[in-house]
């Protein structure tokens, strides 16, 4: 399917290189345009950091996110442990969304888009997910 795709040269995908300027032109632009200069304190691991972090949240499972980010060691995943357990634990909503289930499709179906089981009661499964 990638032969397939039309090219403009050899390379199918663009450079890290030029990948990484259009971010800082693009970061740039919206800095002026909105006049926040905070905006370019924005890196590409800030953006890394962030999505660690929240995986971390929304998982709690430091094996996942050492996936994600590809590191070999868990001991190298564990500096987003502890970014995670700093911003939640000092106030960050931790709020959850909760779907009640009745047949087996609808428990499969919230299975499949990433709610956990809670409990069961009166015929009724409940499931949570955070926001």
């Amino acid at each position: 399917m990638i032969n397939n795709l039309q090219r403009k040269t050899e390379r199918l995908f663009v450079s890290a290189k030029s990948m990484r300027s259009n971010f800082y032109i693009q970061r740039k632009r919206l800095a002026k345009k909105l006049g926040n200069p905070r905006l370019l304190q924005i890196h590409f691991h800030t953006l890394r950091h962030w999505k660690a972090t929240t995986e971390q949240h929304k998982t709690k499972d430091p094996w996942h996110v050492k996936e994600i980010l590809g590191h070999k060691s868990i001991q190298s995943t564990e500096v987003y442990i502890q970014i995670e357990k700093q911003l939640y634990q000092n106030g960050f909503s931790d709020d959850f969304t909760v779907k009640v289930a009745s047949t087996n499709q609808d428990i499969t179906s919230l299975l499949e888009t990433g709610f956990e089981y809670v409990m069961t009661k009166d015929n009724l499964v409940y499931f949570r997910k955070r926001k």
